[in-house]
């Protein structure tokens, strides 16, 4: 019984992403725009659940007279250098490390995200996902648990078999198109 070198595990592992990629990103991309929509209404939902809400809605209205003091501040400077001819200190012109109603709202949608996904996968496209997902992983387990490379081809043959491909490309008729 013949081994497999690196370099041919490598390749086979290198040719089920080329199947399954693709596969997987273009059902991604369908489960996006349900994810999106799904996530803003989780974060609204989850926020009020928590009692987070009203910490953000006073965050954002301290954030919106916060910034508008240093606004009006920035201006006062700002006129006031002019005037005086002088330099303004470069601690006014940074901004200072804090919690942020971004900072908050970037949490609850980590949190509300992985609620979305366990949904998602209940979903006819996110079932398809995982399937894909899951197919992918065993057709680079049995690279990787194969013993020889005939015995490998086969075993592909079969995982890629239920996404409607087969492993090894009848080129016959590449010599058939060529001569035409």
């Amino acid at each position: 019984m013949t081994k497999m070198t690196k370099y041919q595990l490598e390749h086979f592992e290198s040719k089920v992403n080329r199947y399954f990629q693709p596969l997987i990103d273009e059902q991604q991309l369908l489960i996006k725009q349900y994810r999106t929509e799904a996530t803003n209404n989780v974060v609204k939902k989850l926020a009020k659940k928590m009692g987070a809400d009203k910490i953000l809605q006073q965050m954002k209205e301290a954030e919106e007279f916060m910034k508008e003091a240093q606004n009006n501040a920035k201006t006062f400077f700002e006129k006031q250098s002019k005037k005086e001819k002088k330099e303004i200190s470069y601690r006014l012109e940074r901004d200072e490390d804090r919690i942020s109603l971004e900072d908050c709202e970037d949490q609850l949608r980590e949190w509300a995200k992985d609620l979305v996904d366990r949904e998602i996968e209940k979903r006819p496209e996110g079932a398809k996902l995982k399937d894909l997902k899951d197919l992918k992983q065993k057709a680079i387990d049995n690279v990787m648990e194969s013993g020889t490379p005939d015995e490998l081809k086969q075993s592909l043959n079969l995982v890629v078999k239920t996404i409607g491909l087969t492993w090894n490309v009848d080129t016959s008729k590449i010599k058939a198109i060529a001569q035409s």
